[in-house]
């Protein structure tokens, strides 16, 4: 029977952190306003042992007021190390110590928990000389720093796209110099162009006709060489027809008023604040590309027979535009796409230098287990007797029985088996519970071994173990193991270090266990075993 029970057991692999004791005192748990309480912690390890005691600024709503040198002394070849703290509240009330956490080769332990009592203090104002009342100290911001990230993203995109608008605007003026070949076709397209930008229905009068009047005086200046963007109205009007006739430009003299009708409009709606209607809005529109064609057509030109073999067709000449278009677009987008990248890397290193590449990796590129730990946690019961447990996710029902051999399948009367992650994840956490058919003996050392030689079927290879009692906070006995192991993942072959705790009870004809598996070193899921841990709570199996 037992060898069968055996067998079992090595189908059951669960693990946890158990913690080290830590003794905890203090001088006294009543005290006045603002005297101060003694906390001492205790721990006696070996020499080769690294410590590392709280450097909280507060315990609690107590603040720490002195930290004060630790205390070594050695018996035999252990060492036993007192850490005390000053700490003090200003306000009368009950208040608790809280655990503390104490690092022990990299691994969490827990101090116990202390109520203090703090009452008032009897002032004498005729006796005690007053003092000014201390400024308002800011409490933390409880959101954190992640909007800082956000905001530096946000800063960074911005200036990627001041970049893209900065070389943009610094190309249109040139891209219309190099695709514009005549001055008709550049007042064609800017004609174009203006309807396009729709001001007359979003209202601006005064903006339509101010572009619309400079259009035809860049024409005029650029075709028949006549200053007229610096000419008054009249004063452009008499240059025009001087032009036409030292040149010998068929002008009728209707070409000329609508020019001088348009220009004078202009002139009311940008200094009289005139508002004409849309028909007229549009009749001047029309009016200027009639005079804009009929001044192009009335200039003398001689164009030679080679020049006109070199002149594009209007289709090759608007494919050639939109290719040279296409070009500066994607030159303004790579120029903007560098300028992020490099602000990226550049605000990268500088996190990497002042911060340390581990802050840059967990806290900007990311880090599964911090996300855990981070996350929403879940507490609820898993299995029969209920295991009640917080875990940052919630532990999904697997199906042992398909794994067990029918001569264990025998044994079982009940079994129930919960799991987040595997032994190849970065963190893993397991609840398993089991009755038997049978009264039995169970052995938790042998169960652990069987656990071990799962674990070792399973793929880990090099398993270190250390065992020693555990109780919970509701006074339950069992035990824990853990260690070390190499886990050969059986994909890709490679190999990972972790660090394992298995904690074991037994109940009447039943076992419950726990298993916790996650990376060496890893400090974010040191944090969530011991959270795992301390909520931790076990009902007992039915008779």
């Amino acid at each position: 029977m037992k060898l069968k029970f055996y067998i079992f057991l090595f189908l059951l692999s669960t693990a946890v952190f158990a913690q080290k004791q830590v003794e905890t005192s203090i001088d006294t748990t009543k005290n006045k306003i603002g005297a101060e309480f003694k906390l001492t912690l205790k721990t006696v390890v070996s020499s080769k042992t690294k410590v590392v005691f709280p450097k909280d600024k507060r315990f609690g709503a107590l603040e720490v007021i002195q930290s004060y040198p630790v205390d070594t002394v050695k018996k035999n070849d252990t060492y036993e190390l007192i850490k005390k703290y000053g700490l003090t509240q200003f306000d009368s009330g009950k208040y608790v110590i809280p655990s503390v956490k104490i690092l022990i080769d990299k691994k969490p332990y827990f101090s116990d928990s202390i109520r203090v009592e703090v009452a008032n203090v009897k002032v004498d104002t005729l006796q005690q000389k007053m003092y000014d009342i201390k400024d308002i100290t800011g409490a933390d911001s409880g959101i954190g720093d992640w909007w800082k990230y956000i905001l530096a993203l946000v800063i960074i995109l911005a200036i990627g796209a001041g970049i893209y608008w900065y070389v943009k605007k610094h190309q249109k003026k040139k891209i219309e110099e190099e695709v514009y070949k005549t001055p008709i076709e550049k007042a064609t397209s800017l004609l174009n162009n203006l309807e396009s930008k729709e001001l007359v229905q979003k209202g601006e009068i005064k903006e339509y006709y101010s572009e619309l009047t400079d259009i035809a005086r860049n024409y005029i200046e650029e075709a028949i060489h006549i200053p007229a963007m610096e000419s008054t109205t009249s004063e452009l009007i008499q240059a025009i027809r001087t032009a036409s006739t030292k040149k010998k430009m068929t002008l009728t003299p209707e070409t000329v008023e609508n020019l001088e009708r348009v220009l004078r409009q202009a002139d009311l709606v940008k200094f009289a604040k005139s508002k004409p209607l849309d028909f007229e809005i549009t009749e001047d529109r029309n009016k200027i590309q009639r005079v804009i064609l009929t001044l192009d057509n009335a200039i003398p030109t001689e164009v030679s027979t080679e020049e006109e073999d070199q002149l594009l067709n209007e289709a090759q000449r608007q494919k050639q535009i939109q290719l040279q278009l296409k070009k500066q677009r994607n030159k303004r987008i790579g120029i903007a796409v560098g300028s992020v990248a490099f602000l990226l890397l550049a605000t990268t290193a500088f996190f990497v230098v002042t911060k340390g590449f581990t802050y840059v990796k967990d806290n900007i590129i990311g880090h599964p287990s911090k996300e855990l730990l981070e996350g929403e946690w879940v507490k609820s019961e898993y299995g029969n007797p209920g295991v009640i447990i917080e875990t940052p996710k919630v532990l999904k029902r697997m199906d042992p029985l398909k794994a067990l051999p029918k001569e264990t399948m025998a044994l079982i009367k009940e079994m129930q088996l919960f799991a987040y992650g595997s032994m190849i994840d970065n963190f893993s956490v397991a609840v398993s519970t089991t009755k038997f058919k049978n009264p039995t003996d169970i052995d938790l050392s042998k169960a652990l071994e069987g656990s071990l030689k799962v674990i070792e079927l399973q793929g880990g290879q090099n398993i270190i173990v250390k065992q020693e009692d555990f109780q919970t906070n509701q006074g339950i006995q069992g035990i824990k193991g853990y260690g070390t192991m190499t886990v050969i993942n059986p994909a890709n072959k490679t190999s990972l270090k972790a660090y394992y705790e298995i904690l074991l009870f037994k109940q009447d004809q039943g076992l419950q266990q726990i298993i916790i598996l996650h990376e060496e070193g890893d400090t974010y899921a040191n944090e969530i075993t011991t959270r795992i841990l301390n909520s931790v709570e076990l009902k007992k199996a039915s008779n």
